[in-house]
């Protein structure tokens, strides 16, 4: 692990770091910052999942967590979206390729050698994290922003075990029937729509996946909510699992960082009561 920068604030460290990724055969880069914490203390770690075309700088220079991740002790990670550099492929959209990497494990070419995302953010960078920070990997939660909110609420999904909470903002909740899924899923994974399943937070429900419970909050000014984000199918799939969920519709906002920054102190509160910062 090679780090790039260091910055106090708010008492801890504020880093950017990269290694090499045997999962994606690339340079990855991500940002962790420490809290202020006693000699030998472990600390519970929040991990942010950023959304389409972002890379671990976006939330790290606008996400306006410090503060509050010193005051609960809770260490926050986040990785890029997506592999890069030369002989990764690309796309020239914006919702597709570099910087949209959808937390998938791709199966099809030419985006199976590199795009192995959800093994990365469950597998590899958790591992590295653990060697490397004052971790306590018992107390994890995980929260993420429109195309990382859908990945955070799948990883959880998926690892019902690892997550003491769980939150989102903006998610994509049901991407095999939203523009943006639609066209990442097929393009990544291939037609077989039953492929899509374990990437999708309302069929993981309706197939059975279980959380304690869900804190989402969505602009209502979002120019993406009605036909990418859907979370009225996130609410429907809740109340027939009976996962408690917090929807929380926020009047004027929009889906940039000035609607995540506002929030995002809440969410971390939130998740510090439940790790135990």
């Amino acid at each position: 692990m090679e780090t790039l920068s260091t910055n106090k604030s708010h008492g801890g460290v504020q880093g950017v770091y990269r290694h090499a990724s045997h999962t994606t055969g690339t340079d990855m880069t991500f940002s962790v910052y420490v809290p202020p914490h006693a000699e030998g203390a472990k600390l519970p770690v929040l991990w942010y999942l950023s959304g389409l075309t972002c890379t671990h700088a976006n939330v790290t220079d606008k996400g306006a967590y410090r503060r509050a991740c010193a005051e609960q002790g809770v260490i926050f990670v986040a990785p890029d979206t997506s592999p890069r550099g030369d002989g990764v492929p690309n796309d020239e959209a914006y919702d597709f390729g570099q910087g949209a990497g959808f937390y998938v494990d791709a199966t099809e070419a030419p985006w199976a050698p590199h795009f192995h995302m959800r093994s990365y953010v469950e597998q590899e960078l958790p591992g590295l994290i653990a060697a490397e920070f004052p971790v306590d990997m018992g107390r994890q939660g995980i929260t993420g922003h429109s195309m990382g909110g859908h990945g955070a609420l799948t990883v959880a999904l998926r690892n019902p075990d690892r997550f003491r909470s769980v939150s989102a903002f903006a998610p994509v909740v049901a991407p095999s029937v939203v523009p943006w899924g639609e066209k990442a899923l097929g393009g990544y994974l291939g037609a077989d729509r039953d492929g899509w399943r374990p990437y999708d937070a309302c069929a993981l429900i309706l197939g059975g996946a279980r959380v304690p419970e869900l804190l989402v909050d969505v602009g209502d000014a979002d120019q993406f909510l009605h036909d990418q984000l859907r979370p009225e199918l996130l609410r429907a799939a809740c109340d027939a699992a009976g996962i408690p969920l917090t929807l929380r519709l926020q009047p004027g906002y929009d889906h940039s960082y000035y609607f995540i920054s506002t929030f995002m102190a809440d969410h971390i509160a939130w998740h510090g009561a439940r790790l135990g910062g």
